[in-house]
């Protein structure tokens, strides 16, 4: 990956890191004075001294020492500031016992009692941090929910606390903040969801990790222009339709508008010629208001055979509006076995659903599957929720020999040599009929430019939600093609 790809790292990746960074002989109560130092300057840049009382909650480990130097940071730049701790100063271990008797010589602590806490106007939740793996309960599981329900402006130290940093998940109850002040790297469940609906406004504090302190198979990172740019479609001087890509739209008589919008988003991302096969009958609505496709009379398998041997067609789309019946899964096989770059949507992925490893023997490095959550569940039964979205996709692509897109308001990418592109740029204007179409559209339209697979994938979902950003409220599929050639004129 380019060096300015954002990764997103696990909490095993970050442990690994740390201990790099203390191998290098620094020093690891130093590197929580600045983690502490990152909090307290982001607070005072945000708020001035005098705005209000600060409420520190300190947990019983390391982010409760990043908690005490907060506090006495804040507190020798003029905030007033209480801090509750859950466990007694002398009974903190390393540098959270530095940190907390640092504290303790020039101020008291609270009783760890919500019933006693005050009322702040601005919350620290340094109660745990991105190590947590277990459901929270009892006084800590009571203490969360006095935050939440406190009115007080809330920000996280590194994570909120009960989210699990390597996917998000909340465990028990966690932690509604405004704001979170995360070290190093942006984790995994900081942009997966409900992480990132828990993380607020989320800064990235360096404190001097760098890029080297990574272990060499940390393979997670977030999707923006960064991790696909370099190879993105740009057309020179001496390029003509057929060299931009010539791309294949299987279409179909049921629902001929989901092959339409997939074909206009395809043009529109680049591809410099776009075919459209369907039965004959249903190719005048494809070419209706898109003079510019060209209509291939598809009724037959046969026919499809007879198309794909142009091998000027470089990249194929099958499954969009597609029935999820034997046909469906015939025109599969016969579109992945012509050995193009592929993309597999909709009912081309539901017509495997009973017997998804037939669609995985076909499986190429130049196939993007793109299912939802339903449709994922049905071709990877034994893949559920409880081992993480990224997991999922990995484990997936890695079965199916081909890129995954999961869908979502958190789109997870995920390629078979397990590089895997974490999506935060999206709109819920974007849960459209239609939508999709549009997707599969894109990812066709790089593909048959020569893009590979896995870095046109996340430019697709990147594309994708930019666009319904960019429309916002009221937008339909039909709206989503247009706002393209602006995008790609901002990227240039």
């Amino acid at each position: 990956m380019p060096p300015d790809v954002q990764p997103l790292v696990t909490s095993a990746e970050m442990r690994a890191a740390e201990q790099a960074y203390f191998a290098r002989g620094n020093d690891s109560y130093g590197l929580m004075r600045l983690a502490g130092a990152a909090v307290a300057d982001a607070i005072r840049l945000a708020h001035p001294a005098g705005a209000g009382p600060v409420l520190v909650l300190c947990g019983p480990g390391n982010n409760g020492g990043d908690g005490f130097v907060t506090a006495e940071l804040l507190r020798q730049a003029g905030y007033e500031v209480g801090v509750a701790a859950m466990r007694h100063p002398e009974d903190y271990d390393g540098d959270a016992a530095r940190a907390a008797k640092t504290w303790i010589a020039a101020g008291q602590l609270l009783p760890f009692d919500t019933g006693a806490f005050p009322r702040p106007a601005l919350v620290v939740d340094a109660l745990f941090g991105i190590g947590l793996d277990r459901k929270l309960e009892g006084k800590a599981a009571e203490a969360i929910d006095w935050i939440n329900r406190s009115g007080a402006e809330i920000w996280a130290v590194d994570i909120p606390s009960g989210i699990s940093a390597d996917d998000g998940r909340v465990l028990g109850m966690a932690v509604h903040a405004s704001h979170t002040v995360t070290f190093g790297w942006a984790k995994a469940g900081h942009v997966l969801f409900p992480g990132r609906h828990h993380s607020g406004a989320l800064d990235v504090a360096g404190i001097g990790l760098d890029r080297d302190l990574l272990p060499s198979g940390q393979m997670t990172f977030r999707n923006n222009p960064a991790a696909w740019r370099n190879v993105l479609p740009k057309p020179g001087p001496f390029d003509h339709k057929y060299s931009r890509g010539h791309a294949l739209v299987i279409g179909s008589s049921e629902m001929p508008g989901a092959g339409r919008l997939a074909a206009l988003a395809g043009r529109r991302i680049g591809a410099g010629m776009l075919s459209v096969a369907a039965p004959a009958a249903t190719l005048p609505l494809y070419m209706a208001d898109q003079p510019g496709i060209i209509a291939k009379p598809a009724a037959r398998p046969e026919d499809l055979v007879e198309i794909l041997m142009d091998r000027r067609i470089s990249a194929v789309l099958v499954g969009s509006g597609l029935v999820p019946d034997a046909a469906a899964r015939e025109a599969v096989i016969t579109a992945l076995s012509a050995g193009r770059a592929a993309v597999v949507d909709g009912g081309g992925l539901t017509a495997f659903a009973d017997r998804p490893d037939d669609l995985f023997t076909l499986g190429r490095g130049d196939i993007v599957l793109t299912p939802h959550e339903g449709e994922f569940a049905r071709l990877f039964p034994d893949l559920g929720p409880e081992l993480g979205k990224v997991e999922r996709v990995k484990r997936a692509a890695r079965r199916a020999k081909a890129v995954i897109v999961l869908k979502g308001a958190d789109t997870v990418i995920g390629a078979p040599d397990g590089r895997v592109l974490i999506n935060d740029v999206a709109s819920p204007y974007l849960a459209t009929a239609g939508s999709g179409d549009v997707l599969a559209g894109l990812t066709l339209g790089l593909l048959a430019q020569g893009m590979p697979a896995y870095q046109a994938a996340g430019a697709a979902v990147w594309f994708h939600g930019k666009a319904g950003l960019a429309l916002g409220a009221g937008l339909i599929a039909e709206d989503l093609p247009g706002t393209v050639p602006g995008l790609l004129r901002e990227l240039a």
